[in-house]
């Protein structure tokens, strides 16, 4: 089992990483009633095993459906009601058991239901156990507007264990492996390498090679939310890719991509714009495309309009006064946050890629 450790201003907590982790939530207690938020066929497959796992037999479990239109201020608005309904109140526990859209939903409903309550995250996505469930970042969208309403709001445990991932789809499992590249360039040589090579073969019920990557992918979110708690700054950078993989997931209605894939795209994108830019050295550039690649095929960015591509990126919510703070590779382990990115070289790695003049 790995311990993670996050340093939070509103309580440290710890990230588990490994087979039995569950087993850890059991431990929390004091909670005058426990509810858990998840999805049908997730609770059906993982129910009862979550139960017997936790020890909490009276966990009561309260379904949204799948997919990201789950990720709105109706449905979190329906689940406080379900609490209501339920007897819940301020002494209450709620667990978060799914992917990126459920743990998003979860701790965003926890976080205001009577003015917070206690939760955790019980990530069963190779996504949500390597990023998003990590950090104490709660949202729902608006409209088309991914993430725009949302708090910082510390679980009181990440509890991710790998063996949960073996029902997940091939797809599914290769969206969230796409993240985990994501982070290793951010880490730099040691993590990227080790990567290199695993991942073409990699599937879902491989459990101590999972249990191996995400407790290394996690480590990399732990120790940048730890020194940056609320994307003052150094937390950018874990926005490597999402510029350009926010407006793909926006263009087409959340409907093409999974959220990795949309992030897969940014990160050659962004790439190509370093080296355009002269901040990346085109080996290092064929480096991350082929690790990036290697993990599987992508839904095709063919047939997007460039100009509704481009139009669509100032409205990412981390732009500052409808400037774009471009999170750029210098070389693997470093990347360079800027607003300084010419439109046209914004246009030019659009085009190279989406054509398939560049592929690294």
């Amino acid at each position: 089992m790995k311990r993670l450790q996050v340093q939070s201003s509103v309580g440290n907590y710890e990230v588990l990483v490994g087979r039995g982790a569950w087993r850890e939530l059991g431990g929390l207690t004091g909670f005058t009633s426990a509810f858990v938020l998840t999805e049908g066929n997730l609770w059906k497959t993982w129910g009862s095993q979550f139960k017997r796992r936790t020890g909490w037999a009276r966990l009561q479990p309260i379904v949204v459906p799948p997919g990201e239109t789950s990720k709105s201020l109706t449905m979190a608005g329906r689940v406080a009601a379900e609490l209501l309904n339920r007897g819940a109140d301020r002494r209450s526990f709620l667990v978060a058991l799914g992917g990126g859209v459920v743990g998003d939903l979860g701790g965003f409903v926890a976080s205001t239901y009577m003015r917070g309550i206690a939760y955790a995250q019980a990530p069963t996505t190779v996504l949500a156990q390597v990023d998003s469930a990590i950090g104490g970042k709660t949202a729902v969208n608006i409209r088309a507007a991914k993430n725009l309403v949302g708090t910082f709001y510390a679980p009181r445990l990440v509890a991710s264990d790998p063996t949960v991932l073996g029902s997940l789809s091939l797809r599914a499992f290769r969206s969230g492996l796409y993240e985990a590249v994501k982070h290793s360039i951010l880490a730099g040589p040691a993590l990227f390498d080790w990567l290199d090579g695993k991942l073409a073969g990699l599937r879902p019920h491989d459990t101590a090679m999972l249990e191996a990557l995400v407790g290394r992918a996690a480590a990399v979110k732990v120790g940048v939310v730890s020194r940056d708690e609320r994307e003052a700054d150094l937390r950018r950078i874990l926005n490597l890719g999402h510029t350009y993989g926010h407006a793909l997931e926006e263009a087409t209605a959340y409907r093409r991509f999974l959220h990795g894939e949309a992030v897969a795209w940014g990160v050659l994108l962004v790439t190509r714009l370093a080296e355009i830019v002269g901040l990346l050295d085109p080996g290092e550039g064929k480096r991350i495309s082929r690790l990036v690649r290697s993990v599987g095929p992508l839904p095709p960015i063919r047939g997007l309009r460039e100009e509704k591509i481009l139009r669509l990126l100032p409205r990412d919510k981390k732009a500052v006064g409808g400037k774009i703070h471009w999170v750029l590779p210098e070389n693997i382990g470093k990347v360079r946050v800027t607003p300084d990115v010419p439109p046209a070289a914004v246009s030019a790695a659009f085009r190279e890629v989406q054509r398939g003049v560049w592929n690294g």
